[in-house]
């Protein structure tokens, strides 16, 4: 029997752990072939299922399983729907690591008004008092202190966030801003530099490169951060587009 038959025949008996080995297997000699992915996909989704379902039956009054339902109903796009299991899950297990950063990004996919940003805001710090070397908890308080023209206390969690991690494309470009505003080119422009390395198709990053190069007198470098910029912008090209621009070219 083809060995993505035999998984299927143990997906069938829910003999997940034999299934999975088969699928690694697969995976390792075939990563591209249309029937072994097909294989992946439905043991994944099949395994989950079925944890889920344990889950609900072994440890319905868990906190995990709010925390689940909250997780579906964010991508689902129910964030009022999330927030409340969120608080569910939060009020059962308060020191539960990333749960106030959960919450606290589903309020703000909520909402964006004041009283939803001061909600968000309470929840990263709360994630901070927990966790204080969570990076996106930091440059989640910075951003909402930014929204709220609060740049002093903004800019300190911006620097803390980059210094927490230093592969964290967001975090470098909001330090190397502050960098561009205090007329320290040199620095902002290793920041940038870094964070397009990590992130070439990064358009921000490529933008603030070529102002920080241009207003350090590097003109040649300007301009082939410009020219990138302009790569990174520039539509698809290809037949269908062509087609496109000859149909748009018709009197």
């Amino acid at each position: 029997m083809p060995p993505h038959r035999q998984a299927q025949c143990h997906l069938t008996a829910k003999r997940f752990a034999q299934a999975g080995a088969i699928v690694a297997q697969l995976e390792r000699l075939f990563p591209g072939d249309a029937d072994v992915l097909y294989v992946s996909a439905n043991y994944h989704m099949k395994a989950w299922n079925d944890a889920i379902y344990r889950m609900y039956q072994k440890a319905p009054s868990s906190y995990r399983v709010d925390q689940l339902s909250a997780e579906v109903f964010e991508t689902q796009g129910k964030y009022t729907e999330a927030v409340a299991e969120y608080r569910k899950a939060i009020e059962k297990n308060p020191k539960a690591i990333d749960l106030h950063y959960r919450l606290g990004r589903a309020l703000l996919q909520q909402s964006h008004d004041p009283a939803a940003l001061a909600q968000a805001r309470r929840e990263f710090e709360a994630e901070l008092l927990l966790n204080p070397s969570d990076a996106v908890a930091e440059y989640q308080v910075a951003q909402i202190l930014a929204a709220e023209q609060k740049k002093p206390e903004a800019a300190a969690h911006f620097e803390r966030a980059a210094e927490l991690r230093s592969d964290f494309p967001e975090a470098l470009i909001a330090v190397a801003k502050l960098r561009l505003d205090a007329k320290r080119y040199a620095d902002a422009i290793a920041l940038l530099e870094r964070a397009v390395k990590l992130q070439p198709r990064n358009e921000t990053a490529h933008y603030n490169l070529m102002m920080a190069y241009r207003n350090a007198g590097r003109q040649a470098d300007a301009e082939k951060e410009k020219a990138e910029l302009d790569k990174l912008q520039k539509p698809p090209e290809g037949e269908f587009t062509d087609f496109l621009k000859r149909l748009g070219d018709k009197k």
